[in-house]
């Protein structure tokens, strides 16, 4: 099992089918290889290649030794008396995430970042008063749920919330490829975007094929209270965003 953060350029997770022919071109050219180390990582989650059997030994150490399939690594760990365990992750630039797994008497729910910090400065949030720091790549946040996966014992029926550190609106197109990756073990209506009222972001959503479901953070029930604690409400205020 990779546990350890590595260098994002030679990362293969992430990377859609189109993105894997063009990363792998030079050394694998048969087409159904590519959909094979693809189902490997996405529909069987295996971060080494060594594990990928049904390619040759020739071709696994070709990989092995030109990508890497890391993972963010595990900084800390903490478990709640109820079940909860919390992850601080640790990325391979050092950045610090944070992905938390919630077991409830009939569900599962797995909460992911979307950024390293976050610029909306909300009153109420502690990701917030460490200020802005980037946005994730799309194989960063899936990082989050395969590691998850190799650690605890997640049922297939995992509900997926983006409602980790991070505004997921403000990273859309990692978030967008992130899912769609993500939906070849989940189903969309079991994955939720939860935002602090971004409408552009909402209004490309409303646009995409599949949709996972929006959750909105509101707070306060008036343009003002909420503006006071959440500043984004004053780039786009309740009324549009109720609008939208």
């Amino acid at each position: 099992m990779t546990t350890s953060a590595l260098a994002t350029t030679d990362n293969l997770i992430g990377l859609d089918r189109t993105g894997l022919r063009e990363r792998l071109g030079t050394i694998v050219q048969r087409p159904f290889q590519i959909n094979q180390i693809y189902d490997a990582i996405y529909l069987g989650g295996i971060s080494d290649f060594a594990a990928m059997t049904n390619l040759s030994l020739s071709l696994r150490r070709e990989l092995s030794e030109r990508f890497s399939l890391g993972l963010p690594a595990v900084a800390s760990q903490q478990a709640s008396t109820d079940g909860t365990t919390k992850f601080l992750l640790r990325l391979d630039d050092g950045a610090s995430i944070e992905t938390v797994d919630i077991p409830e008497t009939t569900r599962r729910t797995l909460c992911i970042s979307s950024q390293a910090g976050c610029g909306l400065a909300c009153a109420f949030c502690v990701t917030g008063y460490w200020g802005a720091g980037r946005n994730l790549s799309a194989g960063e946040i899936l990082g989050q749920v395969m590691l998850v996966r190799q650690l605890q014992d997640l049922p297939d029926s995992l509900n997926l919330v983006f409602m980790g550190m991070g505004e997921p609106l403000l990273n859309l197109d990692a978030v967008h490829t992130a899912l769609q990756l993500l939906s070849e073990r989940i189903s969309w209506r079991r994955m939720t975007v939860s935002t602090a009222g971004v409408i552009p972001g909402i209004d490309a959503i409303g646009a995409w094929d599949r949709r996972p479901n929006l959750a909105i953070s509101l707070h306060a029930p008036d343009e003002s209270r909420r503006s006071e604690i959440m500043p984004i409400n004053r780039s786009y205020p309740l009324k549009d965003l109720l609008d939208a």
